[in-house]
């Protein structure tokens, strides 16, 4: 990949945010806002609950914490994804309340760093997390319309209908729309964690929470700008009927494209929290020297970056499940290569392609759902697959916590997992594409 080229990729999301005239624009400063703000949180919660116990302790203390990671989508799921949908100015009311609340919840963690009431408070900080990343999925499609019809002002009566994709969705794709948001969150944390990091060392995990909270204030005040283009009245045909878009009271996921989809985004999740919680311990349980921490943290966000420049020019020969397929592939190829070899490097290395097959996938299968979803079902269908996909995550994740494993056992269990994913993936889209024919 050229390096200049993925700098003009940045250069042009940087010219998106601050180009605050454009409803993508301010939904890319809230991304990097909130983002930002879930970096000091996490660089808090890990010095907090890891780095300054024990092994042993930690193992414990993380089993804990990653529970409380699923937790939150039981809520957000059956509660709030219909209020997501409630109406387009809910979800800019949403977006301000997962803001705000996580600027009290900052402060009253900072006070409770070493109590029990830690747990509750960071459990209400990882919903309204979560809640935030749920409406940003359905805000996708509503922002791409709100410029689209800023350039293009029509009468009401003539305004397009929701569920046709606007022409700069065409040309770019909602890939290229949710690649260029999780860039600039990837950037924001990278930014964000020199400062928080240094706060840690210098002061101490509350003093990141400080931070945190002036972050999210910010958020919050980006959420109140956030552009709400009008609501038409629309209709879709759902079981065989035709449905009002704006009566929609309950939705089951039926498109069997999505639902594929989410079989290999739920896979490229579980390695993803699988291989994090791998390289952890078993740095701790080899007693590497904290630089290999930073190198694999490194190596992941790196390869992001280089995932979401691809994904960009990728999807312009690829189809979203091409890109699935891809990222599938990248893990399998890289994960038996470290397995090979064995050694640490190639555990950073392995780091590095996941970051590449996560910032591929998401973006990709975030956008299939965008496309194919009706557009007033949109909130509640992404705080299903959300439940779904955190699941996979967290389960990834208790396998090397609940059991010490080498990485060469670690690596090889990824790979297994991957190419068995893969595989159900290609068959079950070759079954439906000659189901269409």
């Amino acid at each position: 990949m050229n390096p200049r080229r993925l700098r003009t990729l940045a250069a042009a999301s940087l010219a998106r945010l601050f180009d605050q005239d454009t409803a993508f624009g301010r939904l890319a400063f809230v991304q990097v806002a909130m983002l930002a703000g879930d970096t000091l949180v996490t660089i808090s919660l890990a010095g907090s609950l890891f780095f300054s116990i024990s092994p042993d302790a930690a193992e414990g203390k993380v089993l804990l914490y990653l529970l409380l990671t699923v937790a939150p989508f039981a809520v957000v799921s059956p509660l709030l994804g219909p209020a997501i949908d409630a109406s387009r100015g809910a979800r800019r009311f949403i977006v301000f309340s997962a803001a705000a609340g996580r600027v009290v919840l900052c402060i009253f963690m900072a006070m409770s760093i070493h109590s029990l009431w830690l747990f509750p408070e960071a459990f209400c900080v990882l919903v309204l997390s979560k809640l935030y990343l749920v409406t940003r999925g359905a805000l996708v499609p509503e922002m791409a319309e709100a410029d689209q019809l800023q350039r293009h002002p029509q009468a009401p009566s003539e305004a397009p209908e929701p569920e046709a994709v606007p022409p700069t969705a065409v040309q770019e794709g909602f890939a290229g729309f949710n690649a260029q948001l999780t860039l600039l969150g990837t950037l924001a944390g990278f930014v964000i964690s020199l400062p928080g990091i240094g706060l840690l060392k210098l002061l101490n995990a509350s003093a990141v929470l400080v931070l945190a909270a002036m972050v999210f204030a910010v958020a919050a005040a980006g959420g109140l700008r956030l552009k709400v283009p009008p609501r038409h009245r629309t209709r879709h045909v759902e079981n065989g009927e035709e449905v009002d878009d704006l009566d929609v009271t309950s939705y089951t996921i039926e498109d069997r494209e999505v639902i594929l989809g989410l079989t290999a985004s739920a896979t490229v999740r579980l390695t993803a929290g699988f291989l994090i919680f791998l390289i952890a311990f078993g740095l701790r349980r080899s007693h590497a020297p904290l630089w290999w921490y930073g190198l694999a943290f490194a190596a992941t966000g790196v390869g992001a970056l280089v995932g979401l420049y691809l994904v960009r020019r990728l999807r312009k020969v690829l189809s979203e499940q091409l890109l699935l397929t891809t990222s599938l592939a990248v893990i399998v190829v890289s994960a038996a290569g470290a397995a090979a070899l064995g050694s640490l490097p190639a555990q950073a290395a392995l780091a590095g392609m996941a970051g590449v097959a996560g910032a591929i996938c998401q973006p990709s299968f975030d956008a299939l759902t965008q496309r194919r979803i009706p557009p007033a079902a949109q909130g509640r269908v992404f705080a299903r697959l959300a439940v779904r996909q955190q699941l996979a995550w967290v389960l990834g994740a208790l396998i090397p916590v609940a059991i010490s494993m080498p990485f060469v056992v670690g690596d090889s269990l990824i790979a297994a997992m991957a190419a068995l994913s893969l595989g159900g993936y290609v068959a079950g889209r070759l079954v439906l594409v000659r189901a269409v024919a």
